[in-house]
């Protein structure tokens, strides 16, 4: 009888790494497993470096994506990797929002884009080569 306790309460935890896939945090369950093993990854404020630590509903995870912190609380543990909406009922976002000036800081000036901008337009073009050559020659 003790095994059959221990196999229905089993489900109620989940692996890091699937969890992380599940919630799609990640693309797939060894980007999961690398990003675990550099050190991004806290459970409740403790680095974790182990893809198979076992998690269950209301544990907090902290973690570095993209150049971006994100902290969620987990709310549920996923049976499969279902689409977006599906995803987001697994997790609560606690993440800050990022104050409003420092979006403002990131464009320093016209010859600076902010990344993802896309190519320079022909004006952004002229007033880079106005940089780069002296008045007096023509580029």
């Amino acid at each position: 009888m003790g095994t059959d306790h221990e196999h229905i309460a089993q489900p109620n935890r989940q692996r890091l790494d699937k969890w992380l896939w599940f919630a799609r945090m990640v693309k797939s369950r060894t980007l999961a497993q690398k990003l675990i093993a550099s050190g991004a990854v806290r459970v409740n404020s403790k680095r974790t470096t182990s893809a198979d630590y076992r998690l269950e509903a209301g544990m907090v995870l902290t973690m570095t994506l993209n150049q971006r912190l994100r902290i969620v609380r987990i709310t549920n543990i996923g049976t499969r990797r279902g689409p977006a909406s599906e995803a987001q009922m697994l997790y609560d976002d606690l993440t800050p929002e990022l104050p409003k000036s420092s979006a403002v800081d990131r464009i320093a000036s016209p010859a600076q884009r902010p990344p993802g901008a896309g190519r320079p337009t022909k004006k952004e073009r002229r007033d880079t080569t106005l940089f780069r050559v002296p008045p007096n020659e023509k580029p």
